[in-house]
Formats: C-alpha cells, sequence, structure tokens
C-alpha cells in the first residue's frame, strides 16, 4: 500500500510538472480582429513555432478588450492599434517593452450607388460629412476596437457628432460588421487586411483610401510581469523578439491576399 502511495505521488507530480511545462511552451497573445480574419497570423504562427518550439493561444477581441486582458494578467502579450490608449496601457504600468511592428491603413467602403457621393474623395473628414449630411447609413463597429477609435477620431475632425439617423453602432467585430453594411448597403470604415480577406464576398467597393489619417499603426507590448508574476513572460518576450527580427519582418512585407501586400513592417527601421 505504502508503495501505490508513493508511486501515485510521483505520478501526480510528474503530471504537475508536464502541465507546467506545457503551459510555460504556451503564449497567450490578446490581439485585434483585424491580424485575426486578415490571416496573417496563421501564416506567421507555425513558422515561429517551429523555430522557438512554443504554441500561442490567440484570443481575437479587438484593441480596447486586448488591452483591459492585458490589464486584467490574463495574457502574456497584446498586439493592437490604437496608439493613444497603448500609451495609457504603458504609462499606467500594465505594459512593458512596446515594439514597433508593421503598419496597414484604413478605407471608407460603401454600396456601388453610393448616395452620399463620395467615391474618389481624398479628404476622409469631408466624406464622413457628406455621408452623416445625406443622411446615408454608416454601420460603425461600436466596440472599443482600435477601428472604432479610429472611426471616432475621424468623426472629431468633423463639425459632426456620429448620432444622426443613418449611424448604426453593432458592437461587433470587423467582419460581421463588413457582412452588415453589406447587407444594408451602407458605408462603413475597415482596415485594409480585413477588406481584402472579405471583399469577394461583399457587394461594396472601396470608396474613400489615400488619406494620410487612414494611417493604422500596430504595437507589440509584453504585460508587466513584476505586476502579474504568473504571466509567461519569457514566452512572450521570445514572440515579441521573434516578431521584430528581420525573418519575421521579410514574412509581414511579403504576405499578400489577391495580390496585394497587407502590411508593412516597421521594426526594421528602428
Amino acid at each position: 500500500m505504502k508503495l501505490l502511495k508513493a508511486t501515485l505521488v510521483i505520478l501526480s507530480l510528474a503530471s504537475a510538472s508536464a502541465i507546467h511545462a506545457a503551459e510555460d511552451m504556451t503564449i497567450r497573445l490578446a490581439t485585434t480582429t483585424s491580424t485575426y480574419h486578415s490571416g496573417l497570423l496563421d501564416y506567421l504562427l507555425p513558422e515561429f513555432k517551429k523555430d522557438t518550439g512554443y504554441s500561442v493561444e490567440v484570443l481575437a477581441a479587438g484593441t480596447g478588450k486586448s488591452l483591459r486582458m492585458g490589464q486584467n494578467g490574463d495574457v502574456d502579450l497584446v498586439m493592437t492599434h490604437a496608439p493613444k490608449a497603448e500609451a495609457n496601457f504603458v504609462e499606467k504600468g500594465y505594459g512593458v517593452l512596446p515594439r514597433k511592428l508593421m503598419h496597414n491603413d484604413f478605407v471608407v467602403v460603401g454600396p456601388e450607388s453610393d448616395p452620399a457621393k463620395i467615391s474618389g474623395k481624398k479628404d476622409v473628414a469631408k466624406a464622413l460629412t457628406d455621408i452623416a449630411s445625406y443622411n446615408a447609413t454608416f454601420v460603425s463597429r461600436g466596440d472599443d476596437s482600435g477601428t472604432h477609435k479610429k472611426e471616432l477620431n475621424l468623426w472629431a475632425q468633423t463639425s459632426i457628432e456620429p448620432n444622426f439617423g443613418g449611424y448604426k453602432a453593432v458592437g461587433q467585430g470587423m467582419g460581421p460588421t463588413l457582412n452588415m453594411a453589406s447587407e444594408l448597403q451602407a458605408y462603413t470604415m475597415t482596415d485594409r487586411g480585413t477588406w481584402l480577406a472579405y471583399q469577394n464576398k461583399l457587394d461594396l467597393k472601396i470608396m474613400v483610401q489615400g488619406d494620410k489619417r487612414l494611417f493604422n499603426p500596430y504595437q507589440v507590448i509584453l504585460v508587466n510581469p513584476s505586476r502579474y508574476p504568473d504571466i509567461n513572460y519569457q514566452g512572450a518576450k521570445s514572440f515579441s523578439d521573434w516578431l521584430v527580427n528581420p525573418k519575421a519582418q521579410a514574412m509581414i512585407n511579403n504576405y499578400q491576399r489577391h495580390g496585394e501586400q497587407l502590411f508593412v513592417a516597421d521594426a526594421i527601421t528602428q
């Protein structure tokens, strides 16, 4: 009986050790829906695992929710695209080692009929003003994501509050928001990566692009281990280091959908 108990204790300890080792080789990443829907992470993560042995558990929740998960210590690092919110996250001691990673841009899309007559405009604030003045339907993510924050920032540059009759805040990710805009023949704002991934399924087209205010930078930030000592800081740092190295940066530059480059790597210029 004593031998049996001893054996069970050894097996239990071995099992606990194996679970702990598996946890050490898993990294929890909170990120935007754009990096998920665009397919970028599906493209990068197998190569990262091959190089390091780490697996990455992806929680695609939008920037606002991703930063809150980091703030609560529920993840090991975040990959987001809202500079002011990210700076606040670091300044308050929730995040460390912020690094530029890449950028893409936003576009305003809408129906072929273009009731607000914004197609081809270069001034995004003027285009939004025309949408509101016409009371055309505009579908907003309304989910505190980086895209939603950017959209609200652009509305703030107009003389119009985004509460006109055609404005619909749906509290959804980018994919569902695009689908809804297509169904309603409405306008919306999307990151280019998700647009390229979804465009063939949508009855919409790009209306406004190229305004420098539509620039969309991404950062990767580690959760502060002094605040949350149980996070997998070493794994998270390995992933951050890998993302900004020349190999991963070249992969980001080379990633395409429908023959178009989705993201431009930024870390190589630092």
